[in-house]
Formats: structure tokens, sequence, C-alpha cells
């Protein structure tokens, strides 16, 4: 995929719990009872990818008490004895939640009537057998209340859900939880709670805003090596962009040297008496070092929802820029002593930008914001922080209007923005979606197959490349790795279509060695994705059916021997239907 960072992004699904090239790992999903679950990693470059070669993580498992498993081995954090509730004004009467003065005890009792422990039981598919589902597992996080009775955590807390309770603070009762919308760029989600009798006594968190250097904060939330709550005390380090372990992407966070540990994960930072972020991640290897989600991320989520009843996703540029901070490359491009800018490398052939940037132009200012040499812009006091950020708060649609240098002269340009991976583009009467050509994640949905003659078809993904274990980048097959990380799509929802593997019988003998190679065309014609390769499969009249692979390899299959033979595989393997849902043929 490409984004609009000047620096190369490193991805990481969340189940590992590390960042590559941070090393930060999320703290809510791996708060599950440890299982034989590979770690997996998704990477942006084939650099970074050899670097976490080295990397590795651990876990052990912990007892399950009557409250639900435990997480990872406990480790420093600083746990406050279970407190005596203030007095509490419900939601349910409609009113506003009661004031209290800005004392650090009184923000930490409003956070305690505000803060939930959520249970989640989660179904992860099976890429490999696409038509079954992993081994359910049970993970826990934090999560608090919001205004419109609603409780805001992490995406990861809840993705591939099957099953969700949440229990409030000095309640032995566990309340049956919706989730309403989830953002798992943004590592968000929110979820609902239908029983009034949750709501009695609770009391929502107001957000407020971005903290400054070395301003105190309080994160409360259900972290490892126990049950009751916890809240650890820490200070603001930085705050800029950031790899979002789950998410894959880069979007603002601020680093806090609070203890964040599996379980805190959705849980409020509190700084006075508002939310300065939610904890979703910590360094791998360093001590108190974690990270928060800052106020206008969330706001951007919420909003969103809002408006549209679903989320709807962080705008991108679609570019790949390069600083430009070599005086001889400044010269190259003729650029006079006081221009400063970023080089366009690449150019995302679906987005908007498509159609009027070009490589090798030279980006000055974004919306009347000067872009320095390094891609940074300016944050606030003597703080920078890189132009992505300004992108990604645009709303959907919204245009921004861009300066460039090309050949010498200066142009400004009024480009629409879309998000990435959901954006949706004109392409003359239809509406296309814009996405990488390899997705990263895959998150509450269902990989998508087609069987024919024991030939199992599926679309090239990231977590599918998991499949083969931690060390994917080196164990998964060396072409479809390099097709993940380096090519970009070249038409609208266009797919890597591969011949995952054979299941044997007789019709198919010989061909089980070409397994794991991409299908480039049925009977002639060039597939563009899983669909058009059923379609074309499904609806072939001649006697035959000839699959051109990778390589150059060959397959050919008589289309009604191969019709026969397929009903007597799937009844052999136990597969409910020769196709998935979303390829079924209307």
């Amino acid at each position: 995929m490409l984004g609009t960072s000047v620096h190369r992004l490193t991805r990481l699904s969340v189940s590992s719990i590390k960042l590559i090239a941070s090393k930060a790992t999320a703290t809510a999903r791996g708060t599950s009872i440890c299982t034989s679950t590979s770690t997996r990693r998704a990477a942006a470059s084939v650099e970074e990818v050899a670097a976490a070669a080295a990397a590795s993580s651990s876990c052990s498992s912990e007892p399950v008490n009557s409250n639900g498993p435990f997480p990872y081995p406990s480790s420093a954090a600083a746990h406050v004895q279970r407190r005596r509730p203030l007095p509490r004004l419900g939601l349910g009467d409609g009113r506003n939640i009661q004031r209290r003065t800005t004392t650090d005890t009184d923000a930490i009792e409003l956070a305690l009537d505000s803060v939930v422990k959520i249970f989640t039981v989660t179904s992860s598919p099976n890429y490999f057998l696409p038509w079954q589902n992993k081994s359910q597992r049970e993970t826990m996080g934090s999560g608090f209340v919001i205004r419109g009775k609603k409780i805001l955590t992490n995406a990861h807390v809840v993705a591939d859900h099957t099953f969700v309770l949440v229990r409030k603070h000095g309640s032995p009762t566990k309340y049956r939880a919706q989730v309403n919308a989830v953002g798992h760029e943004c590592d968000l989600a929110i979820l609902t709670v239908e029983s009034q009798d949750f709501w009695e006594g609770m009391t929502s968190l107001d957000l407020g805003d971005i903290p400054f250097l070395q301003q105190a904060v309080a994160v409360v939330g259900y972290p490892q090596g126990g049950d009751n709550i916890s809240v650890t005390k820490g200070v603001v380090s930085r705050v800029e962009p950031t790899q979002y372990v789950h998410g894959a992407t880069q979007l603002m966070a601020i680093q806090i040297d609070a203890a964040i540990n599996p379980g805190n994960s959705g849980g409020p930072a509190i700084m006075g008496n508002k939310v300065a972020g939610v904890a979703f991640q910590n360094l791998s290897g360093a001590e108190n070092i974690g990270y928060i989600i800052p106020v206008p991320v969330i706001k951007h989520f919420i909003a969103g929802v809002e408006e549209s009843g679903k989320y709807v996703g962080f705008c991108s540029l679609g570019l790949s820029c390069q600083p430009i901070e070599n005086v001889q490359l400044r010269n190259h491009f003729r650029m006079r002593p006081e221009m400063t800018g970023v080089l366009v490398n690449k150019i995302n052939p679906l987005s908007d930008a498509y159609k009027v940037l070009k490589k090798d132009d030279i980006i000055l200012v974004f919306d009347g914001v000067p872009v320095a040499n390094d891609g940074t812009v300016h944050f606030r006091n003597r703080e920078r922080i890189t132009f992505d950020h300004l992108v990604s708060m645009k709303k959907p649609n919204e245009t921004a209007i861009v300066r460039v240098l090309r050949d010498g002269e200066e142009y400004e340009f009024s480009i629409a923005l879309q998000p990435v991976p959901l954006s949706l583009l004109r392409s003359g009467s239809a509406m296309v979606k814009l996405q990488p050509l390899v997705p990263v994640h895959q998150f509450d949905k269902l990989p998508s197959y087609y069987i024919f003659a024991g030939l199992v078809f599926v679309p090239l993904t990231q977590p599918y490349l998991h499949e083969y274990g931690e060390d994917w980048y080196n164990t998964s097959p060396r072409r479809l790795c390099e097709s993940a990380l380096r090519e970009p799509p070249k038409r609208p929802g266009q797919q890597l279509v591969i011949l995952s593997q054979v299941l044997m019988d007789d019709i198919n003998a010989g061909y089980e060695r070409l397994a794991e190679l991409q299908v480039k065309k049925v009977n002639g014609v060039e597939v563009d994705n899983l669909k058009h390769l059923c379609l074309l499969v499904e609806n072939c009249s001649e006697e035959s059916v000839r699959f051109d692979l990778d390589d150059d390899r060959v397959i050919v299959l008589n289309r009604r021997l191969a019709k026969v033979a397929t009903s007597k595989i799937l009844k052999c393997h136990r597969i409910p239907s020769v196709m998935s849902d979303d390829l079924t043929i209307s």
C-alpha cells in the first residue's frame, strides 16, 4: 500500500504483539491465554523484514479463574486498592455527569466509575483452510464510557470477535456487549450495551487535548497479573506519528513512561479530569515505555462514525515520498535556496493524486503549510511532525491545496483525499475501492476461496503469508513475498490470485507441485481477481479449462469430469461449499 509517509513503514499484525521497526507491541490482543498460534508480522520493505527475522517473542500461560483467563506473566505496574465509589449520577436519566474538582484523586475516582473490563471470545480464520476457522480464544482488555452511552476501546481487543462481555468496576456481573463500529487502521472500536442495569451509576469521560511534554497522565485499566483495576502514572515523553501495530498504519501517537501491559489496551489515559488518549501498545524490550492514541485521532474516528454510521477511515494522498535534504539533489531539481519540500517517488494509480501529480514532483506546501526537506511541518512550540498527520486528519473527499515544483516551475493543484484502504473513488459511474494489491489485514471477515477439481484458489493477502509462521518472510514462497511487499495495484478491484493447494484426486494427479503459484490466465483471459476467475470457470463452454500460472506452468482439466470430481472431493474433505459466500453467483 502506498502511503503519504516519507519514512518506510514497518507493518505487523496484532497477534505478534510486536512492532518490527520500533519493537512496539500491542497490549490487549495479547491478553489471551498463550496458545500455539503463530506470531504474525507484516512489513513494508524487504530490509525491514530481514531485520525482523532476528526478533523473537515469548509468552507463557497463566491459570484461568472464575472471571476468565489471565494474560502473560505479570510485570511491574502500580496497582491501587479497590476504592469506595463516590456518590454517582446515572446515565439512564439523561443528565450530565456529576462534576468534580480537577484533583488527581477526583480524576481517578471519575475514571473508576467509567472504566470497564472487556472479555472477548475470538475465532480467527484459517487461511490455509479458508472454509473453516481456528479454535476460539479468550482475550481481555479495557474500555471506558463516553457520551451517548457508548464504550470506547481498542480494535484489537474485539478483532475477529464472536462474543463480547463487559464488567464495570466493583461489580461481579458481566453484561453482553455489541460491537457498534471498528476502525482497525486507528485501532479503535465502539461498543454498546443494551442492559439498563449496566448503565446505572456509570459516568462518561470527556475528551481533552493533546498533552504537552512532561505533563502527567494516569493510565487506568485491567492489565495482566490481576483481576482488579489498576492505575499507573507517568509523563508524556514525545508526540509524533508512530506505527500502529494492529492496523499497520502510521498515525499520531503519544509516548509516555507509564507502564502499559497486556490488558491495559482500550483504557483511558487521564490528564486532569479529561481523557488525553487511549492506551494501545508498548515498546518491547524497554521498561515503562508505552503509547496512547491521542484525542485528534479519537475524535476523527468518532466523528466519522457519527456522520456516516460506520467507520470511514483516515485519508491519504496515495504517495510515497523521499526527503530531499541533500544539496546536490535539490540543485538537480532546480530548487531555490529558500525552497523546501519532499520528492514524489511513487503514486498510487487509483488515487486522485495520480491524475495531477507526477513522479519527481517536489511537494513544497500542503494546505498553506510549508513542508521541510525532511518531510516535517511545524506542530507547536518548537516541535515538528511529519506532514502525513495533516493529510490523515482530513475528512473523506475533502480537498487539499498542494503546491509543487515541477521542472523548475511552481504549480498549485486541488486534490481530493480518500481514506485508505476503504476509499471510494469515482470510476465513470462506478464506485471502486482504493486498497493495496495485497491487503495487509483482513480482520472481521472470512477469507475468499474457490475450489475446482481439487484446485484451491485464493487471493493473496499478508494474513495468508502469516500462516507460514513467525519467520514467514523466509519460510513463505519468495515470489509471493515480493509481490506482497512491492507491487502496487494497477486497476480497481485487482487481486493476485494464487493456487493455494491441491486436494489430491485422480483428476489432478501430477499438478500437486504447482501449488503456491500465481494464476495469470484462464482460457487465455487475464485474471483480474478471484471472482473473475470463478466466473471464467463457471461460465466456460469449452471442453477443457486451461490455467496459465506463474513460471509459464500450465494446468488443463476436462470441464465435465472436473465438475463431477469437485463434488466428490468436497464430500471427502467435508468442505461445505465450492466457493465462499462472497463469490456466490446469482
